[in-house]
């Protein structure tokens, strides 16, 4: 930020009108040595709004592969970590129902020849030979399902990242495989309700992973779900991360930080700050000039800058705040200003 954060008081009147070092009392004697502080005015900055998130990271799309019916494995063709194309075949499964339907259509296909044959001459009636033709159509039905169900196919293109059986076994609750999608991967983060109107589909996300210390990834708000638990008064987010380098796995830690924007804040150094014992609330000491006093404000802290903290209310644009000194000070006391 080039905006300049603090203005130390250089302060000549205010060393002069609260510059004496002793406090007298009503009869006028000398009752007490002011305690010394030093302070610094505060002004407004533009503070970048920025939060971060943490979430697992996720495939695209999973797939679980599996037959309708129970039936043994003949063969899985494919290995864990393999990558495969839609439409390929994964997994042949048991043939025998086929091979006996087969033997069933081969043999009902010969007496239908007869009876057509027999209906082209005047043989038999038409309802005889739209019975035969309809039994026929059926079986040949029923063997192209049943074709289709030794056979599992990849509805997608991705990675197995599974397999729950060996050649042999029979298919039981697990699915056999499962694929995924790695490219692109995703995230879904839980925003507060106070961010709704902020986030928008298409927004830059930055992306870091445990797995990768120091490099960052580009990721962008896909989804803004339409909803907000009432319970945690968050809404889901998901982002989505480019994946050609296929570097970045389903199941890596992730942390998402979104920007959004910036807000015009007072900024105070750390030493301002006082926490008020047996409590986590925060005060800084704001110094009156014309009273040469100082009140005790509770602060809220927003985002912590390096040595210095933003503060969303408690200390306005402006004010003198003491910064060093704080040990023997009260709400309204009286203070002797130093360099």
């Amino acid at each position: 930020m080039k905006t300049k954060y603090f203005a130390m008081i250089a302060a000549a009147m205010v060393l002069a009108s609260c510059g004496g070092k002793q406090e007298a009392n009503n009869q006028g004697t000398i009752a007490e040595e002011l305690p010394q502080v030093k302070i610094a005015q505060v002004e407004n900055v533009d503070v970048p709004q920025t939060e971060q998130y943490t979430a697992i990271v996720e495939s695209e799309i999973k797939n679980n592969i599996s037959p309708n019916a129970p039936r043994r494995i003949e063969k899985i063709l494919c290995e864990v970590g393999d990558h495969v194309t839609k439409g390929q075949v994964l997994v042949e499964l048991d043939k025998r129902n086929l091979d006996q339907l087969k033997y069933q259509i081969d043999n009902m296909l010969i007496e239908f020849n007869r009876v057509e044959q027999l209906f082209n001459i005047g043989g038999v009636s038409k309802s005889e030979y739209d019975n035969m033709k309809t039994q026929v159509d059926v079986l040949r039905s029923q063997y192209a399902q049943l074709e289709e169900n030794t056979r599992l196919i990849a509805p997608i293109s991705g990675v197995v990242t599974a397999r729950n059986y060996d050649n042999g076994d029979m298919f039981g609750a697990m699915p056999v495989l499962t694929i995924e999608q790695t490219n692109p991967v995703k995230m879904l983060c839980n925003v507060s309700e106070d961010h709704y109107k902020d986030v928008k589909v298409g927004q830059s996300v930055d992306i870091e992973l445990d797995a990768y210390e120091g490099e960052h990834f580009n990721g962008r708000v896909t989804i803004v779900y339409p909803t907000i638990n009432a319970a945690t008064h968050t809404f889901p987010v998901e982002v989505t991360i480019n994946n050609d380098s296929q570097k970045v796995r389903p199941g890596m830690f992730a942390r998402a930080t979104i920007n959004y924007g910036s807000k015009n804040h007072v900024v105070v150094p750390d030493e301002a700050l006082v926490k008020q014992i047996g409590a986590g609330d925060r005060y800084v000491y704001v110094f009156n000039a014309d009273s040469c006093t100082v009140s005790y404000n509770r602060v809220e802290l927003g985002r912590h800058l390096d040595d210095k903290y933003e503060i969303i209310s408690g200390v306005n644009p402006g004010d003198y705040i003491v910064i060093a000194g704080q040990a023997r000070l009260a709400n309204g006391r009286k203070v002797e200003v130093v360099e």
